[in-house]
């Protein structure tokens, strides 16, 4: 695929990301391990404080790493993201395993102005991937990304697609928002056994619409 202006290319590749989470950025990408909150004390209420500010959902967040990701329609439940880069050769690196979600570190981080972008396996090595059932998101349903600093952040999934690699949107997907937004990407459609790779991508697009403390 190819991918965004100010980024640089990057092709998803690797028989396994589902095969390969085919991206080709003209960008730059990555994430982290997210940390351990404590469970409330019995002198404090289970339900999380939210302080969204007209300026926070739509003016953005200071940067900072995310450290986990719930997106419960779909039963993605990462206690830990991983930095993604390049390879020496420009293409996006994936994750290791199945289960783990990636974080494009030249990307803005969730809750920053901007696209933030995660990704991961539709299925690797025969067992079934983190974002296996991303195709099944629907409009109006959440995903939730722990950071750094303490705060979640909470995106409503307003669109998701699906697209042929080699007609992949880069502007679309990777482009300047007006405000903090996310995709999600993963490998999509029929599988080519003589490539190795699957023919699509499926993006799932979503805005910011709280933030929690």
């Amino acid at each position: 695929m190819r991918h965004p202006r100010r980024w640089p290319a990057v092709t998803a590749v690797a028989a396994a990301f589902g095969a390969v989470l085919a991206v080709v950025l003209v960008l730059v990408l990555a994430p982290k391990a997210p940390e351990q909150i404590a469970p409330p004390s019995p002198a404090t209420t289970s339900t999380p404080s939210t302080t969204s500010t007209a300026a926070e959902t739509t003016g953005g967040l200071p940067a900072a790493e995310p450290a986990s990701l719930s997106i419960p329609a779909i039963g993605v439940h990462a206690e830990t993201i991983q930095d993604l880069g390049l390879t020496s050769s420009g293409e996006l690196e994936v994750p290791g395993d199945a289960t783990t979600v990636g974080w494009f570190t030249g990307a803005p981080s969730p809750g920053e102005p901007g696209p933030a972008v995660l990704a991961a396996h539709v299925d690797y090595k025969h067992v079934p991937g983190a974002f296996s059932r991303l195709k099944e998101l629907r409009p109006g349903e959440q995903a939730r990304i722990g950071r750094g600093d303490g705060r979640t952040v909470v995106f409503t999934v307003y669109r998701v697609d699906r697209y042929a690699k080699a007609e992949f949107p880069t502007d679309q997907v990777y482009g300047d928002t007006p405000g903090p937004e996310l995709r999600l990407i993963t490998c999509g459609g029929a599988f080519d056994r003589a490539s190795g790779n699957y023919l699509d991508n499926v993006v799932a697009y979503a805005r910011l619409t709280g933030v929690e403390v």
